[in-house]
């Protein structure tokens, strides 16, 4: 709750460190142990700079002072598929499969 709080407002004060934050992922791992899912050092860069702002005000919110943060560099958070037209043509019929109908008629240039 806290996170989506924190990303709401940096969307609007901070574009640039939203952008760089958005893909984290924050997960409980134990009674005083998060997790912090990151994509790349970049990123992380970017997190530290409001980090400790962001994590005293949750430890005050959640009464718990003995919490840890472990950052763990999440390499499939990484991976950015380039979509080509024959990609998106393709989960386009798996949705819809009509459409290889319609290519099969028309002959759509998918290069």
């Amino acid at each position: 709750m806290e996170w989506s709080v924190l990303l709401k407002n940096l969307q609007n004060k901070n574009v640039f460190v939203f952008n760089a934050i958005k893909s984290f992922k924050l997960e409980k791992k134990g009674e005083n142990i998060i997790q912090v899912l990151f994509p790349s050092d970049s990123a992380k860069t970017e997190f530290d700079k409001i980090s400790g702002e962001f994590f005293n005000h949750f430890k005050r919110k959640v009464h718990n002072h003995s919490i840890e943060i472990e950052y763990i560099r999440d390499f499939e958070n990484l991976k950015i598929e380039v979509l080509t037209k024959r990609k998106i043509y393709e989960k386009f019929t798996e949705k819809n499969p009509l459409l290889k109908d319609l290519d099969d008629l028309m002959k759509f240039d998918l290069t």
